[in-house]
């Protein structure tokens, strides 16, 4: 009962208060390991592709295990002084591995420097921060296009696939999944530096967020209506397309918000000034506006309260029929 009190503050303190720059947040810290990890591992082995894919898989290695084991040691510690400590370490890191009101308050960036400032310029460089993809060219529409998927996307990655792990291991394994994301966000991409290095990083979140995308593409079809959209067409684009994309994982709720908007997603994209065709998600049955980003936020807060309210009620009834 405590972890679920403990992910009941922490989702209210990240809906109120998001995260406070005055903060120390593990994510950052979690970065400069990875960083400096990174740096010790490219000087100590050779570098050929395997010894690149060698260092990326002790990275990960390191820094999951790592994390998970400081995390849990400083609960034990907590526990040990007293009950109320430990709920109280729990809540906080609950809180930190949430973001769904960042997530709302980047976006909603963009979404004023487009109908607000009337700045096309402003709005890339908003929407740079959250996506990584280049930003330099995209039009309104792409602009637009693009920090929609990353509600969607990122409504998995840093709020329902948080919570799943929050709810099985609490702060230890929700804060071990952080890490896995982070090692991602920075190692797992397809250029010149990181096709080998980042690797294991890729492959080893593509497995963490395998169950948790696809449960958090259901409730983001439960939820339509919210957006005015509708519940059948959002489960046949999540049906139909929640695999155009080459992660195993992206599509699921990019798919699923697609449909319950009634817009198409992604198509062809640059990276690293490499062009890149991809396949389309969803249909074009109007062209997508500003006012999408809104609705896909309301989208993103309704589906994270469901998800809320599924897992503590799951997490009680695992502790009342134990």
């Amino acid at each position: 009962m405590m972890l679920a009190t403990a992910i009941l503050c922490g989702f209210f303190l990240d809906l109120v208060l998001g995260d406070p720059a005055w903060m120390p947040h593990p994510v950052v810290m979690i970065g400069r390991w990875i960083s400096h990890l990174e740096r010790i591992l490219r000087r100590a082995l050779p570098q050929t592709a395997r010894g690149e894919v060698l260092g990326g898989v002790v990275l990960v290695v390191c820094v999951t295990l790592g994390v998970f084991a400081a995390a849990q040691g400083i609960c034990f510690v907590a526990a040990w002084v007293h009950p109320v400590l430990a709920w109280a370490v729990q809540a906080l890191w609950c809180w930190q591995a949430l973001a769904a009101k960042g997530l709302a308050e980047e976006s909603l960036r963009v979404y004023r420097c487009l109908e607000v400032d009337r700045s096309l310029a402003d709005a890339r460089r908003a929407v740079a921060r959250i996506v990584g993809r280049d930003t330099g060219g995209l039009a309104r529409e792409g602009v637009v296009k693009a920090t929609v998927e990353t509600v969607a996307e990122n409504y998995s990655d840093g709020v329902f696939a948080p919570l799943f792990y929050l709810a099985i291991g609490g702060a230890p394994l929700g804060l071990a999944y952080k890490a896995i994301n982070t090692m991602d966000s920075m190692l797992g991409y397809k250029s010149e530096r990181y096709l080998y290095f980042g690797r294991a990083a890729a492959r080893l979140d593509d497995a963490a967020g395998y169950i948790p995308s696809r449960i958090a593409a259901l409730f983001l079809i439960a939820v339509a209506p919210f957006a005015g959209g509708s519940v059948k067409n959002a489960w046949r684009i999540w049906r139909r397309d929640r695999r155009n994309h080459a992660s195993p994982n992206a599509a699921q709720t990019e798919a699923a918000c697609a449909g319950a908007l009634g817009v198409q997603l992604a198509g062809p994209a640059s990276y690293f000034g490499k062009h890149y065709e991809k396949p389309f998600i969803g249909d074009a049955v109007r062209p997508i506006a500003p006012d999408d980003i809104l609705a896909a936020i309301k989208l993103m807060y309704a589906a994270s309260v469901l998800s809320l309210v599924l897992v503590v009620v799951v997490r009680v009834l695992v502790i009342v029929l134990a």
